[in-house]
């Protein structure tokens, strides 16, 4: 099961989570100028360094962007930090790269905020306890007590924070000591707006889905505005949490066509099965180091 600690933070406690049956790996995301080797310099640090490259993805832009995503065996703890150093010094620097390592075998803590409708939440305890998420779901935060019996019987904790409209910074302030030290937030279908200083204090990314198909009805009830204005096709975007609402790096994205006889109501209901796949989509790519940020967009190997 899964607890608080003594500060209130989410603590996951061993063995909630089975272990990946897939051999270890490590990670190395990049983001340089394009320029001829870059494959074959990066390749041949690691060959160097006699680890074997399982799986590798690259893109180039027109604007003359590189970027890469290279898995290879894992180094383990006690080599990580000398072939990380070694790697910043003759390869990163040289090169102005931007990078970052990642391993496989650390799986990432996850904290979920969530309002009244539960479908995304549902859907993202169903991937966690079935191992497929990737990461380590440690508890949920919600301004409505609607979840508490759903989220208790996986064992996760919950905790209700109601938010007051004249005092929104106290909400926010206790959200943060709830949620504690994680590697992401995800907001599923919360339905509040974060302020700047809770996103700075966070100290970690934040994902939002958002249940229509950005830039197009942006803000409350959209699908009765698309419903409205007689679409042929509704979605939902996942992105990550910025200053500016609902203007974050795209993630990912999906669609399905609906008709003249789709009502409000099955515009809903179409739209909250988009809204869980994406969000899903995303999250897992997250958590699976895919996602690289590259200014207002996203690479997503």
């Amino acid at each position: 099961m899964c607890a608080p600690n003594h500060t209130g933070s989410f603590v996951a406690e061993p063995g909630i989570i089975s272990g990946m049956s897939e051999q270890p790996t490590s990670r190395l995301l990049l983001a340089c100028l394009d320029r001829p080797g870059l494959i074959a310099t990066v390749s041949g640090f690691l060959a160097d360094a006699g680890l074997n490259i399982v799986d590798v993805d690259q893109h180039s832009t027109a604007e003359g962007r590189f970027f890469m995503r290279m898995v290879f065996d894992s180094v383990g703890p006690a080599r990580r930090a000398e072939l990380e150093g070694r790697f910043e010094a003759e390869i990163a620097r040289p090169y102005e790269m931007e990078h970052r390592f990642a391993e496989s075998g650390r799986r990432k803590r996850v904290a979920v905020m969530v309002s009244r409708e539960d479908h995304c939440l549902s859907d993202l305890l169903w991937r966690w306890r079935n191992d497929e998420l990737g990461g380590e779901l440690v508890g949920v935060v919600s301004n409505h007590p609607d979840h508490a019996s759903q989220v208790a019987a996986v064992g996760l904790p919950f905790h209700h924070v109601p938010v007051d409209p004249a005092d929104r910074a106290a909400a926010e302030r206790r959200a943060l000591e709830l949620v504690g030290e994680v590697d992401l937030l995800v907001l599923a279908r919360y339905m509040q707006v974060l302020s700047d200083d809770f996103l700075e204090r966070l100290g970690a990314p934040a994902i939002n889905i958002h249940h229509s198909f950005l830039p197009a009805f942006v803000g409350a009830d959209p699908y009765r505005r698309a419903h409205e204005r007689g679409v042929k096709l509704i979605g939902a975007t996942a992105h990550y949490v910025t200053t500016e609402l609902d203007a974050g790096p795209i993630i990912d994205q999906d669609v399905t066509r609906v008709g003249h006889g789709d009502e409000v109501t099955d515009l809903v209901r179409i739209g909250r099965d988009i809204e869980r796949l994406v969000l899903a989509r995303a999250v897992m790519a997250h958590l699976d180091d895919r996602v690289l940020v590259d200014g207002e967009r996203t690479v997503v190997f």
